[in-house]
């Protein structure tokens, strides 16, 4: 057991869960193997508790570290802002100048509200959403968090989030009462959006900007006439998508328009910084709800974000994203085939990933992959968020040993001697209880 395991037994003891993201648990990678913790981390290099070295090829800080680990430029305007002092009585100027950027980077915007984390910054947007719509039903598809609005869509059925990115959410501790007030639809299932708008008096929807895949022309045109005649707000969760394919959304690559988008994990490059943007008549209704609190107004987010969306601006990353995220991609299909391992990549390049097409033996298939990268350096995973410090040079290394895994997985699915291959236990996708 290597010592970030041997602490992570330590913090499960200590801490419901271990830690305070699901992401970032042993369990979903590796169990038995997983670095679990890091020392530190440079560009798109990790070091773990014992003083080894792994690339990241997996989840670059739950996509935070957009620019890749410890940005110089990023962490010496921090460094510097601390030394002016973190909190005070009075307020940060950095939290205009990034409040008067945001808005100059979403022209159909009128007003900002600042948080720290994703969830959050949700909980408020559709605080903000029913304020406006004077109606607290919200219909809703993909992944937007903890908060209770978002999990009474389970109260009824807690199987209803199953297909919305992590199966097994239970809705224990919000309230019984919030049950038929959230009602989830498919992505680009827009008939299933129409039933519930058509069953419920909903006064907002709330959609991914995009995850895996892309919204349809379909259902986004569908989305947007249904919002106008009910009179609904339309809220974009670009939380996972902001800042990967422009400088803003990928609402901005297909031609409609939210009445909020919400901006997160990226925007600060790992400093805490969520925001809330809207139209000037949706965010107005934010001055008749109570909405406030004290870090919230903590400097270091506003400063981190302002040279992060500088700095994205300056090297125009996100194009560096998507050649990066087509290589992976590229790279994995070539590999399959030459491997005859079935799998499909999606769509979305800069959080490129493949699924294996196994059934039930795709988790195994999953650790074993992740396992064997191990071995060779990298933290791996069946996703990518791919980082400004992902250089070609480095993929081009990366597929090399990925070569090298497919192969391997491709002889014990032939031999059908996949977990004897495995030396650890099978990835656990799905949220449980850790003991």
């Amino acid at each position: 057991m290597n010592s970030g395991l041997k602490l992570w037994q330590r913090a499960k003891k200590v801490m419901p869960g271990g830690n305070g993201l699901l992401s970032k648990r042993p369990e979903r990678y590796a169990p038995d193997i997983w670095p679990t913790y890091y020392s530190r981390a440079k560009g798109v290099e990790i070091w773990d508790l014992d003083g080894n070295k792994y690339i990241d090829m997996a989840q670059m800080g739950i996509g935070s570290a957009i620019l890749g680990y410890s940005d110089d430029d990023v962490d010496d305007a921090v460094k510097e802002a601390i030394d002016c002092g973190v909190n005070a009585t009075l307020n940060a100027p950095e939290e205009c100048y990034l409040a008067e950027k945001l808005l100059e980077l979403n022209p159909f915007a009128g007003g900002v509200k600042f948080a720290r984390t994703g969830g959050e910054a949700m909980a408020i947007a559709v605080r903000i959403a029913r304020a406006s719509s004077g109606r607290s039903k919200v219909a809703f598809s993909g992944y937007h968090g903890w908060s209770d609005w978002y999990l009474a869509a389970n109260i009824s059925g807690e199987n209803n989030l199953s297909d919305h990115l992590l199966p097994g959410l239970k809705p224990k501790g919000v309230p019984t009462g919030l049950a038929e007030t959230v009602f989830p639809f498919q992505y680009n299932n827009l008939d299933e959006l129409k039933k519930i708008v058509s069953a419920h008096d909903i006064g907002a929807i709330v959609i991914e900007g995009a995850r895996y895949d892309f919204p349809t022309k379909e259902f986004l045109i569908g989305i947007k006439n249904i919002a106008k005649e009910k009179n609904i707000v339309l809220v974009v969760d670009e939380i996972t998508s902001g800042w990967r394919m422009t400088n803003g959304g990928i609402y901005k690559l297909l031609d409609y328009i939210p009445d909020i988008v919400v901006y997160g994990k990226a925007m600060g490059n790992g400093y805490a910084i969520s925001a809330i943007v809207g139209t000037k008549e949706v965010m107005d209704e934010a001055n008749e709800t109570f909405i406030s609190s004290t870090f919230w107004t903590e400097r270091l987010g506003f400063v981190a974000a302002l040279k992060t969306i500088e700095k994205l601006e300056k090297e125009n990353v996100y194009e560096h994203l998507i050649k990066i995220g087509d290589m992976i991609g590229g790279g994995w299909r070539d590999l399959a085939a030459k491997h005859n391992l079935k799998l499909h990549v999606t769509d979305f390049k800069p959080l490129i990933t493949f699924k294996l097409e196994y059934g039930e033996k795709n988790q195994a298939l999953s650790t074993l992959f992740t396992q064997e990268m191990l071995k060779r350096g990298y933290l791996a995973a069946g996703s990518v968020y791919v980082s400004f410090a992902h250089k070609p040079e480095i993929i081009k290394e990366y597929l090399r040993n990925v070569d090298e895994v497919f192969e391997f997985m491709s002889k014990a699915i032939k031999n059908d001697n996949i977990k004897d291959c495995l030396e650890t236990s099978i990835r656990e996708d799905s949220f449980k209880r850790l003991t």
